[in-house]
């Protein structure tokens, strides 16, 4: 008589694995764009933060120098003892955003901030100048012509 045994396989099928892998990239397909929009409004509203802070702290700085004037970089923010802002945003890139400040007279200075990656980094366009207001735009530079953030 014969004894027959039967063999189980362990372990997964390809068709199994196969589901596994359909299933992870479905929910990347969703994850994926909702993580870079995130990531983008983040830098946005970081940029937006970064300039009041450096609309308030060039103005500090205006008020401490005798006579009154404005920086002629955002390296002397960053540079003074003790410093108005943080080395890295002294530096000019910050949370995917380059700022770049013009002084134009002592009492006049503008500031604009750029997505370093249009469309990825951020949309809009920020600047500001002496009257502490920011302004926003969506296609190029951004100036005084344009509408206040709210």
């Amino acid at each position: 008589m014969r004894v027959f045994h039967r063999h189980h396989a362990k372990g997964f099928t390809l068709v199994e694995i196969m589901i596994v892998v359909a299933i992870i990239a479905l929910i990347a397909a969703i994850a994926i764009p909702n993580l870079l929009r995130a990531r983008h409004n983040a830098n946005e509203g970081a940029a937006v933060g970064n300039m009041h802070t450096l609309v308030q702290q060039i103005e500090s700085f205006r008020a401490a120098q005798t006579p009154p004037t404005y920086p002629a970089a955002l390296t002397d923010l960053s540079g003074a003892t003790p410093p108005y802002i943080d080395a890295v945003l002294g530096a000019g890139t910050k949370q995917g955003y380059t700022f770049t400040f013009v002084q134009v007279s002592a009492s006049q200075y503008t500031l604009n901030a750029a997505p370093v990656v249009a469309g990825v980094d951020g949309t809009r366009n920020l600047f500001a100048d002496e009257s502490g207001v920011i302004r926003a735009s969506v296609s190029g530079a951004a100036s005084a012509a344009d509408p206040p953030i709210g």
